[in-house]
């Protein structure tokens, strides 16, 4: 009995024994697998069924209208028209000139504001001028030795006293420095460092809420193709009142932002938490023009030494008097943020404010340097003097009007929509101090939008916010009907197939740097994706990126190019569209292409000029348009 239990004991275990030994084997057998060089390149694709016919084959499928395809980054299968995608899309038809402003203006260029209104707008009560907007732009492109001038060396940005400028930044280590650096000094920007500005650094001011979407990623990316980066700083404000943790999730949790990192670490890009302040400071007002009313007789002091001297301000022992708002103000507040924000960062830190739906197109220096910067834009067409849109503006930190339009929106019951303290400053005299330029110089469409457009259309010549995003042949009507420039040279589309950023064959993927083949992540990006140099190369071999044809191609190149895209204005504005996806061959797509190929090293920007910053990931594709 005993004996027979030894021996079923020993079966037990020799049975056990080889269960193990196979597992050992399948599992060995698995990391030789993966372990292969030639399986793990492959293994990094998401598309392993169609390259290498292993893996559940439901992942490609061919279908009427394409190649179902689905890459690392994307959640979804991507359907491709092997004859027409962007894999092997031309970026255009027309050789493109990317260097059509010339050289950047000189770091202390100073453009005559009130030259440009006027040639814009004509008399102040007349504005003959002012729905002329063609004439406008032509100004703007083509007579920058009229109205850009370089002061003399005393009175240029550069040779001021850091310590007194208005930014509290602006040497670059915190107005600590008497002078700031020469020119010839000046270190250019690399990779790491973003170089040193030989003048005032001045702050441009974005407001944003929620995760970073396209619109994040376009206007970063349009800042960073036309400004001046070593004399500029991107201060990305993110409301904190509503998320705390925005900042915090901006920098560790957000998928597109991501590729801004290396920016942030640079220098070029400054996260901001937004939380409405309860105490502003203001200058006091000397002349009785800001509209504080004073009271004859201040209050008496609090413990703290401040004592009241007039509605919602408060003088500290100092003599420093302060705007204070009350709790029950506070919780209005947030209703109409993004109105406010501007006024009250512009007022405390000066500089330039800019909507996220804006794409800048020229550096805007020229126009921030001048002691008086104070401006915005023309609300459409309205003739009234006091209908401003304050999507851009600038505003000279703890000034009198900065003071004034700050105070003004907790006069008009915490209302700062433009056209309430526009109106509110023509009634009371201060309007001319806050220049307004017209419509041209920022948001060239939008007199043609509202129909009060005369003479000439611009070129391109659109009718509606839509068009900038519309590539489909045909989609646009007469866009061109104002062009007189000289004949654009076309390409040959057998020759010029592959995408700008695409033309890279297998040596180039062996070459490149590690992350350039590493797997795309996952992304937060409204579905859209990525595709490696891997996958690519791999779509190719497989037949899936085959040759061009043209007939075939819902979005053909054609004869746009960046330097004809309102041409001479300072921005572009998209006006919200949030939910629209440039498509391919459009205004924008071009635009994108341009800064892909810029960034890429392989273009120069509109000043001819190189990339050297950190490396910067192309836009990303949308799985309906490839």
């Amino acid at each position: 009995m005993a004996e027979s239990s030894r021996t079923r004991a020993f079966f037990v275990l020799l049975k056990n024994l080889v269960l193990a030994a196979g597992v050992y084997a399948i599992l060995y057998g698995i990391i030789t697998l993966v372990s292969d060089s030639n399986v793990g390149a492959k293994g990094k694709l998401g598309i392993p069924a169609f390259l290498d016919k292993t893996g559940p084959t439901e992942l490609i499928k061919t279908t009427k209208s394409g190649v179902q395809v689905k890459f690392a980054s994307s959640t979804k299968t991507v359907t491709i028209n092997p004859h027409a995608n962007v894999f092997n899309r031309p970026a255009s038809a027309v050789k493109a000139k990317d260097d059509y402003m010339g050289p950047r203006p000189h770091v202390d260029t100073e453009a005559d504001l009130h030259m440009l209104v006027e040639e814009c707008r004509g008399t102040y009560t007349g504005i003959e001028k002012m729905r002329n907007v063609f004439d406008c732009l032509q100004f703007f492109a083509n007579d920058e030795e009229r109205y850009y001038t370089l002061p003399e060396h005393a009175e240029r940005a550069s040779a001021q006293d850091p310590r007194q400028a208005e930014y509290v930044d602006a040497d670059g280590h915190g107005r600590t420095l008497d002078k700031y650096v020469l020119v010839d000094q000046a270190k250019p920007a690399n990779g790491s460092n973003i170089g040193t500005c030989p003048g005032p650094i001045v702050p441009y001011h974005v407001y944003w809420t929620g995760p970073a979407t396209w619109r994040v990623e376009v206007f970063i990316k349009s800042y960073l193709y036309t400004q001046n980066l070593a004399c500029s700083r991107l201060w990305l404000w993110l409301d904190s009142d509503r998320n705390p943790h925005a900042v915090d999730d901006m920098l560790n949790k957000d998928a597109l932002f991501a590729r801004f990192l290396p920016f942030v670490e640079r220098g070029d890009v400054v996260l901001k938490a937004w939380k409405f302040p309860s105490r502003i400071p203001l200058p006091k007002d000397e002349d009785n023009r800001n509209g504080y009313g004073y009271y004859s007789t201040p209050g008496r002091p609090n413990p703290q030494g401040e004592k009241a001297v007039a509605e919602n301000i408060v003088e500290d022992k100092d003599g420093q008097q302060w705007l204070v708002l009350t709790p029950k103000q506070m919780t209005f507040l947030p209703v109409a943020v993004s109105d406010a924000v501007r006024f009250v960062v512009l007022h405390i830190h000066g500089g330039a404010y800019f909507d996220m739906d804006v794409l800048m197109l020229r550096d805007m220096r020229p126009l921030l340097l001048p002691k008086e910067h104070a401006f915005a834009e023309r609300w459409a067409a309205h003739p009234h003097p006091g209908d401003y849109n304050t999507a851009i503006m600038s505003l000279t930190a703890n000034s009198s009007i900065s003071a004034y339009m700050l105070y003004g929106g907790i006069r008009m019951g915490l209302n700062f929509h433009p056209r309430v303290l526009g109106r509110m400053a023509w009634k009371e005299s201060r309007d001319q101090e806050f220049l307004m330029l017209e419509t041209a110089a920022f948001d060239p469409i939008w007199t043609e939008f509202n129909w009060d457009r005369e003479g000439r259309c611009t070129v391109p010549c659109l009718r509606d916010y839509g068009a900038a995003f519309r590539g489909r042949e045909g989609a646009l009507k007469d866009e061109w009907e104002s062009y007189d420039g000289p004949q654009l040279k076309t390409l040959d589309l057998k020759e010029t197939q592959s995408n700008e950023l695409r033309k890279r064959g297998r040596e180039d993927v062996e070459n490149a740097p590690a992350s350039a083949s590493a797997p795309t992540p996952k992304s937060e990006h409204m579905d859209s994706f990525q595709a490696t140099l891997d996958e690519e190369v791999e779509l190719r071999k497989a037949g899936v990126v085959a040759d061009y044809v043209l007939t075939e191609d819902k979005f053909p190149p054609n004869n746009r190019t960046l330097e004809n895209f309102f041409r001479g204005a300072w921005t572009y504005h998209i006006h919200n569209q949030w939910l629209k996806h440039p498509e391919p061959s459009s205004w924008l797509s071009i635009l994108e292409q341009a800064q892909d190929g810029f960034f890429a090293g392989e273009r120069v920007n509109l000043y001819g000029e190189k990339w050297t910053g950190p490396s910067l990931m192309p836009y990303n594709y949308w799985p309906e348009y490839v």
